[in-house]
């Protein structure tokens, strides 16, 4: 089953979480924790989020190149005016089980 989902004015983190439930099967009668699932996600208007409070500034994401020292740290907001659609899916990457289901289940994530 195909779902639509219209970010317009929604809270990034209450979007991610229902589109987890969705990747995962759970939303369906046909639920089995060690399939993929079948449910597509198609979010529309992703541009368009909304963050409560403060966010936007203090929210950072790390990342680490290896190298000792090189600690990368990014705020919220310099993720979305790159590339909004990859903050979502970030967002949702990290709110599904790591196991070898996610590659799987991500791939049915599709942001418009």
């Amino acid at each position: 089953m195909d779902y639509t989902i219209d970010a317009k004015n929604k809270k990034l983190g209450r979007l991610a979480s229902e589109i987890a439930i969705i990747l995962q099967g759970k939303k369906s009668a046909y639920y089995e924790p060690r399939l993929a699932g079948q449910d597509r996600v198609v979010v529309e208007n992703v541009k368009e989020l909304s963050f409560s409070g403060n966010k936007l500034t203090k929210k950072k994401y790390y990342r680490h190149t290896g190298y000792m020292g090189h600690l990368k740290s990014k705020t919220l907001e310099q993720v979305f005016e790159t590339n909004p659609a990859g903050g979502l899916r970030l967002a949702v990457e990290r709110m599904l089980p790591k196991n070898f289901l996610q590659p799987k289940r991500m791939k049915r994530l599709i942001i418009k």
